[in-house]
């Protein structure tokens, strides 16, 4: 056996290199690093020496740096990835909210945090968390909960077998999630002599799961009996490029389709058996459906909570339940009948089990009146209205928007509004991070998108809330030259969540800022701040001016911000479904009981379905 030295770190980087996707690409397309002392001298050294073969970006915060990577990786499908490393200590646990973001989304992301000491020479190290009762714990037992993988590398050759099962994790689609290896900083200066065989290019395939011949025939017998079939389409539909199958799945068979945030974009939203989205934040035609729906078939969804009105949608009570899923824990969900596979193969072989069957197509009424009533809320409006509304400021950017577009977002007023207003062309238009709902995702991830699909057009809506909580990657992407276009919606606090505390019955408090214990009124310049950063930005007064700036944003080079001043109140009346959260059982105000009331109204309702 020919083998070579290296250190550890060195061998690292070499193997990831070398692995390759099922394209003959590489799997991870670089490595996001801020150095510190746990990770400069040993990883750092090696990224250095291969930085032509596998590129080294650097960011300015371990936890959107994260998820500038989890975006690469989501609207790459999947089939490609970016590694992550840090420091020890702070800036370690920086990127455990990005994992738990990767976990949630089931999306590849390999981290790659400096350890302490495993020689413990110098122990206490600086930054290093001691456990009173346990010598061998770090802070970056954190991260075990939130990887799908989790190993401490604390020899060299302990990478013979870590990273193999690293990759096994973020290519398998059952397991897919983060990847962690916490790598101890004296490790990674440690030489050892390696086999060259390991350091050869591989290559991974994402297998492609067959369903159990009794499921499959099982759930063509409760397709086949269903009087009022839907289809529920979630995020595995896009993973598994299945989104052709879907559609020519409905049209053969005539089921309606419904679509989860992560599902959206799956079926273009005119397509005439797309009844739109599902749910919470749902359309009316869509919930109507599934309200009346005998067999729901949920294909690559995992049943969040805002995709079922926290299980108080499906009310008919003979409905049967079938999930095809590809993680046999998302196919049991709720008394599932489980279809265990691919969702590409699955939804194949149950077409041809079901061979000419039909249901009843449903009616074009309902979607011709979700959009007579939901059209004019993102019509123009008259440029002296004081504070226009989201919705109106999704109308200007749909009306910018063309075929390659993607829209993208993650927490706030905008996922809900996106979710029901936006009308999204082709697979891969509609960009939400809505597993996890993360604040301070938005700039990063559209960094990501860009980089992942640098020929698309990718529009960022964010809300001030989220820009304040994390912005910094706005100047990385400046200086990367990346082209892409952040609309900033500045309502002047948390909307959103402003609206729920009103809407469970709550005082408004602390969430506008307005609302807040402060000495001096706000006075946030969010164009001159962003201006700041190297991006183009204007602030807009108008839609009129609005649509203005976004065509000027096509021809921009590097990030171009708008800023808008928006209402904070208004929200879409139309669709939408009941949401579980918890309303107090004793206040001393009145609408908060009022409240109360409906809530264990709700309650009920579910507890007989």
């Amino acid at each position: 056996m020919t083998t070579i030295r290296l250190t550890a770190a060195q061998a690292m980087v070499r193997y990831l290199a070398a692995q390759l996707n099922e394209d003959g690409v590489p799997f991870l397309d670089g490595i996001w690093a801020i150095f510190g002392h746990g990770n400069v001298a040993g990883l750092g050294e090696a990224l250095y020496a291969e930085r032509d073969s596998f590129r080294t970006y650097r960011g300015h915060n371990e936890q959107t740096m994260a998820h500038a990577a989890i975006a690469y990786a989501k609207q790459s499908g999947r089939k490609r990835a970016m590694a992550v490393t840090s420091s020890i200590g702070p800036g370690a646990t920086n990127m455990v909210t990005a994992a738990a973001l990767a976990h949630v989304n089931r999306l590849p992301l390999l981290l790659i945090p400096g350890d302490v000491f495993a020689g413990r020479g110098p122990d206490p190290v600086l930054q290093q968390v001691e456990n009173f009762n346990d010598g061998t714990i770090s802070a970056n037992d954190c991260f075990k909960p939130v990887s799908r993988y989790f190993d401490r590398i604390t020899r060299p050759e302990q990478l013979l077998t870590a990273l193999p099962r690293a990759f096994r994790t973020m290519t398998d689609p059952a397991d897919c999630g983060p990847a962690t290896l916490a790598f101890c900083q004296d490790v990674q200066a440690e030489a050892h002599d390696w086999p060259e065989a390991f350091f050869e290019p591989r290559t991974w395939y994402i297998r492609r799961a067959l369903p159990d011949a009794r499921e499959l025939a099982h759930a063509a017998e409760l397709i086949r009996a269903a009087k009022k079939p839907v289809i529920v389409a979630g995020g595995g539909v896009h993973y598994s490029g299945a989104c052709d199958a879907l559609r020519v799945f409905a049209e053969t068979h005539q089921i309606p389709v419904v679509e989860s945030q992560a599902g959206k974009s799956a079926l273009a939203w005119d397509h005439p058996l797309n009844l739109g989205p599902v749910g919470v934040t749902g359309a009316g035609s869509a919930n109507e459906i599934c309200t009346d729906a005998d067999v729901v078939l949920g294909v690559g969804t995992r049943f969040q909570d805002f995709t079922t009105g926290s299980w108080n949608l499906f009310q008919n009570p003979a409905r049967k339940l079938i999930s095809l899923n590809v993680a046999a824990y998302d196919a049991m969900k709720h008394g599932a009948e489980p279809l265990c596979c691919d969702a590409l193969i699955g939804l194949k072989q149950l077409s041809e089990a079901l061979g000419d069957h039909c249901a009843e197509a449903p009616s074009s009424a309902l979607k011709e009146a979700w959009f007579a009533a939901v059209d004019p809320l993102t019509a123009a409006p008259r440029d002296d209205i004081q504070s226009p509304s989201d919705q109106h400021v999704i109308g200007a950017v749909q009306r910018s928007a063309g075929p390659d577009t993607v829209v993208m977002c993650a927490a706030g007023t905008m996922p809900g509004e996106l979710h029901k207003l936006w009308k999204a062309p082709r697979p891969g238009a509609y960009h939400m991070e809505y597993g996890y709902s993360c604040m301070g995702y938005e700039i990063a991830g559209a960094m990501g998108i860009k980089m992942a699909q640098p020929d698309r057009e990718v529009i960022c809506m964010i809300g001030d809330g989220s820009y304040m909580m994390a912005n910094s990657e706005l100047a990385t992407a400046a200086m990367l030259g990346i082209d892409m276009t952040v609309v900033i919606t500045d309502n002047r606090g948390y909307g959103c969540i402003n609206r729920l505390q009103m809407g469970t019955g709550g005082a408004e408090f602390n969430n506008l800022l307005d609302h807040s214990y402060h000495v001096n009124p706000a006075n946030i310049d969010f164009a001159a701040h962003a201006a700041s950063m190297g991006a183009a930005s204007v602030h807009v007064s108008s839609i009129t001016e609005l649509e203005d700036a976004l065509q000027r944003s096509k021809s921009a080079k590097g990030p171009f911000v708008i800023v808008i001043d928006t209402d904070p109140y208004p929200s879409t009346p139309d669709g939408g479904f009941w949401w579980d959260v918890a309303v107090p059982e004793v206040s001393a105000r009145e609408e908060v009981r009022a409240k109360r009331a409906e809530y264990e109204k709700q309650i009920k309702a579910r507890a007989l379905n």
